[in-house]
């Protein structure tokens, strides 16, 4: 029996640490807006605890009152910064390929705003049918149940929340800050070292060997 809930597999990915590695970015981003605040900012522990929404992490350095317009100008200077620096998660491209060898649609829903979420993913050369920013945990739940998401992958232990939330086999990828026990006790179903174990583990799924099982 296969995870799919129709005739067209749909698979969705996270961005940042599952198909994306801004790290690099993203601490010269939150770097410079520390220079530009005079407020020290951590950019290393910043990276540390990717996953959730810019403006959840920025209320831990800046004022509530300033948060919206903290979060404005680091987009900003993302887009300055962290762009250019942008890679994808080794086995990225492969994962996508896997998913479209099955003639599936593919989407992205992410924490980061839907217009750098596509600008990274045009950088890192992968394409997304749907582009869904700015959710996490249960936000991300609503946009998967929204396009019918039959399985989605992510590092994070609220990918895992999200995918529950929204109906979808919830696969965890150890390869951002989540172990693989955290990831499973979020509700990972199945659980991968590496994204390089996706396509493998999407093809024995496709030919029904394998569902909605228990973690791996």
């Amino acid at each position: 029996m296969t995870p799919w809930r129709g005739s067209t597999p749909v698979v969705g990915f996270d961005l940042d640490l599952t198909l994306l590695d801004a790290r690099a970015g993203i601490r010269a981003t939150m770097a410079a807006l520390s220079s530009e605040s005079g407020v020290p900012v951590d950019a290393d522990l910043v990276v540390s605890r990717l996953g959730p929404l810019l403006e959840t992490e920025l209320a831990q350095w800046f004022p509530a009152a300033e948060v919206p317009s903290r979060a404005a100008r680091y987009r900003e200077l993302y887009a300055v910064h962290a762009l250019p620096a942008s890679l994808p998660m080794p086995g990225a491209a492969e994962a996508v390929a896997a998913v479209r060898r099955i003639a599936g649609r593919v989407v992205v829903v992410t924490a980061k705003s839907t217009a750098l979420a596509h600008a990274s993913l045009t950088r890192i050369g992968i394409a997304a049918d749907v582009v869904e920013g700015a959710r996490f945990a249960t936000g991300k739940g609503a946009a998967l149940l929204a396009h019918r998401v039959d399985v989605y992958v992510g590092d994070h232990t609220g990918d895992m929340v999200g995918a529950r939330e929204g109906g979808a086999l919830a696969v965890g990828v150890a390869t951002g800050p989540c172990s693989a026990a955290d990831l499973r006790a979020a509700g990972a179903q199945v659980v991968l070292g590496r994204l390089a174990e996706f396509p493998p583990w999407l093809a024995s799924a496709a030919a029904g060997r394998t569902g909605r099982g228990p973690a791996a």
